[in-house]
């Protein structure tokens, strides 16, 4: 626990400045982060970051990541979208399996899209809702941090039935209902700071679906870990694991936040 916490803050010190700060540094940090991301899952499948197959899905996840004022830009210079450098990468590693002989499989191509498409759709929403406003990116914080919180806490102290066992052992359905209860508190202890709606219902509306799809992003990293047999996704976060370890659930929130129209 105390190698947690000592993590955690300074994990915090560093990451947070650029939250305040955004713009082109804010966005060059999410680009490092989700490049470890994918390493980190290209790693459970033992797939080397540093070969033209890793290499075809760190690009995809590049472009994936481009800001949509930089994407306008890059298609006023290409005539290229996102959608056609996402074929552009699957025809090339489709390509790859026939010039190696199928020892670099399609099921692996599958792997490297699906891989790319996970961190690279979850990471823009990250930097699309900084660009967005400070107020967006601190409310989905908030919502994480404190379901992931009151979860583990009431978890610990209330748990008895068991949520999902075949995919994470230690998660209970009471922490999962208290990570909820939690993240509204806190939602609407920020909605008096700092009104982020005109309407109460709505943010307590968005707050749960935001607080479950939170623990559903946990659940799907759990699974992907237990299918793959490794217990933490990385070692960069001594204590906490790897980095998608620690942004499962904001890579389902902060979708989801676009996809309901509040950011």
């Amino acid at each position: 626990m105390k190698q947690r916490i000592i993590t955690a803050i300074i994990a915090a010190a560093l990451f947070i400045p650029f939250v305040i700060y955004g713009n082109l540094p804010f966005t060059i940090l999410v680009y490092v982060i989700a490049a470890v991301g994918l390493y980190e899952l290209l790693r459970m499948k033992e797939i080397p970051i540093v070969s033209i197959p890793g290499i075809i899905g760190l690009l995809t996840v590049f472009s994936i990541l481009l800001p949509e004022k930089y994407t306008i830009k890059l298609m006023d210079l290409t005539s290229y979208s996102k959608l056609e450098f996402l074929m552009i990468a699957v025809v090339l590693l489709l390509i790859y399996t026939v010039v190696v002989k199928n020892h670099f499989t399609f099921d692996e191509v599958g792997f490297i899209l699906l891989s790319a498409l996970y961190v690279g759709i979850g990471f823009y929403y990250l930097i699309e809702t900084r660009n967005a406003g400070l107020q967006f990116i601190i409310f989905a914080l908030l919502i994480v941090w404190t379901t992931d919180s009151g979860a583990y806490f009431i978890g610990r102290k209330l748990g008895k039935k068991k949520l999902w066992p075949e995919i994470s052992p230690n998660k209970t359905i009471e922490g999962f209902l208290g990570g909820i209860i939690v993240a509204v508190v806190f939602a609407c202890a920020m909605q008096f700071i700092y009104p982020l709606t005109d309407s109460w219902i709505a943010l307590i509306v968005i707050t749960i679906f935001a607080s479950i799809f939170g623990q559903l992003g946990d659940l799907v990293e759990s699974a992907i870990k237990r299918h793959y047999d490794v217990k933490d996704s990385g070692k960069i976060l001594p204590g906490h694991g790897g980095i998608l370890d620690r942004f499962d659930s904001l890579i389902f929130v902060l979708p989801l936040l676009h996809f309901l129209q509040f950011v």
